[in-house]
């Protein structure tokens, strides 16, 4: 089935015959859904710590970076921005000139009070030779809209999300990108210094790059630090072959193989490369104003506090296991393994074996919120490849539809994962994990997409906080709604949260 130059292509790429293989071959078989056992709630597999337990978690966190740990903020930043103006583009296309729809009546009655409407003022001026409100005066709004989505404007319609202006300040407004620098100096700097990794695509790093020597030396004297900033790309052996309906290669008009990136799984990658005790992971566009950032920060360390008390006990009883312990002390480990970071032994033989096997693994706390109906995952008690049942993020892709009793569990399930995480990623004796090893293969899935007009498969690689951290230690704790901020569309950006 595979071609010389297919053979060619794949090595370019660093991809193996046999990753292409077992890729065709799942096409073929699909993936299995996942066996649950119950949706996470408070006090079933979610922590709602009390003001004092805060307090300690806080002290904890500022405890453990003040002895010298390496810490870094880890921001996947590499999606485009496009679909947050799908109803500007769709306005531009219209057959019609004038906001008629709720959503573009509210962009337009608003308009000022966008970030971004200074420079789309001033290239309005340039390219059409008036301002907003002179074009909005004349009815000319679509040459508003197509200004600040259309390359000879400000392109906000190919940019990635991290280099849109999303707030105002009097010093000017700032992007994503800048308020996650800032988030990073206030939580996550230790020994001075405040390390921040941004993942973005390839034809946006130089962008990247230009605009953090730009802004991050302001800030480096505003918080009285040093920043280490670093990038990288999603790696080109993290891509997946596109297949036909019929599972066959999906190939290019000149024959080639059609590949796509594995989606935010292939990440795991990425991560593993970084150098550090502890990362945290947040999405680029969940960023507030300084004026709401206090909530953000003191529940970032406190998820942080929760994850290196929980490491210590972790560590301490590895150790314990290396000496020889005795059967009371493997009673009390197992108590931890079960209560304090949720495993639940099913058929398994307890043993210092198995307690070894749970505890010397990644580790990771998750903030979760309450659900208010927004699209993702979900926090769930799932059974493992291994027969014991422990915490999951879960994607609705990942669970089967016609099984009423899980669709129950994900539509009525209290809480919600806004990609809030803080990963411990050593292990006892101070040696890195290798990630990749504990990503659980079977948690893919497969999409329809099209290309050219025609239909094709493609494959996402377990994402990077579902599958492919299933085999981590994972904790969740219950933080505030007003943790949570994501702007899906240009609009979100006019919501009280982002003003």
């Amino acid at each position: 089935m595979l071609t010389q130059q297919d053979l060619k292509q794949i090595a370019q790429r660093g991809i193996s015959e046999e990753q292409i293989e077992t890729q065709l071959n799942e096409f073929k078989t699909g993936f299995p859904f996942l066996k649950l056992e119950a949706a996470a709630a408070v006090g079933n597999g979610i922590i709602a710590p009390s003001e004092a337990e805060r307090k300690q978690y806080v002290e904890a966190w500022q405890q453990y970076k003040a002895e010298g740990k390496k810490v870094v903020k880890f921001v996947p930043a590499s999606g485009a921005a496009s679909r947050m103006f799908k109803n500007m583009f769709a306005f531009v296309d219209a057959d019609y000139d004038v906001p008629t729809t709720d959503f573009e009546k509210k962009y337009f009655a608003d308009i000022e009070k966008f970030a971004f409407y200074d420079a789309l003022d001033a290239v309005c001026r340039k390219n059409e030779g008036k301002g907003i409100k002179e074009l909005i005066a004349a009815g000319q709004y679509k040459a508003v809209a197509a200004n600040m989505l259309k390359k000879e404007g400000l392109n906000y319609g190919q940019l990635p999300k991290g280099m849109l202006l999303f707030h105002k300040y009097e010093e000017g407004p700032r992007t994503p990108m800048e308020e996650h620098l800032v988030e990073g100096a206030l939580y996550a700097a230790s020994n001075g210094e405040a390390h921040v990794h941004f993942t973005v695509s390839h034809e946006h790093i130089e962008f990247f790059k230009a605009k953090v020597a730009e802004k991050a030396d302001g800030f480096a004297r505003k918080y009285g630090i040093k920043y280490d900033i670093s990038f990288s790309e999603q790696k080109p052996s993290t891509d997946t072959v596109a297949a036909n309906p019929d599972n066959t290669p999906f190939r290019e008009a000149d024959g080639s193989l059609l590949f796509r990136p594995g989606g935010h799984g292939a990440l795991i990658q990425n991560l593993n490369d970084i150098e550090a005790d502890v990362i945290f992971i947040k999405n680029i566009d969940n960023v507030v104003p300084d004026r709401l950032k206090p909530e953000t920060v003191e529940w970032k360390q406190v998820i942080a506090g929760v994850l290196v008390t929980l490491q210590q006990k972790a560590f301490a009883y590895l150790r314990l296991l290396d000496a020889g312990a005795t059967d009371a002390q493997l009673k009390e480990i197992a108590d931890f393994v079960e209560n304090c970071l949720c495993v639940r032994p099913k058929q398994q033989k307890v043993d210092a074996a198995y307690l070894r096997r749970k505890l010397n693994r990644p580790m990771r706390v998750c903030g979760v919120v309450k659900n208010v109906g927004e699209p993702g995952g979900g926090p769930f008690l799932t059974y493992n490849q291994d027969g014991t049942v422990s915490l999951q993020i879960l994607e609705s892709s990942q669970i089967d539809t016609h099984n009423e009793a899980y669709m129950k569990m994900f539509t009525q399930g209290t809480h919600f994962n806004p990609v809030d995480l803080v990963c411990a990623v050593r292990d006892y004796k101070g040696q890195p994990f290798d990630l990749p090893s504990f990503v659980d293969k079977t948690t893919g899935f497969i999409s329809s997409k099209s290309k050219g007009g025609k239909e094709l498969k493609a494959l996402e690689l377990p994402g990077l906080w579902n599958g492919a951290m299933s085999d981590w230690s994972t904790v969740f704790v219950e933080v505030p709604l007003g943790t949570f901020n994501p702007v899906k569309t240009v609009n979100d950006l006019l919501r009280e949260q982002h003003q």
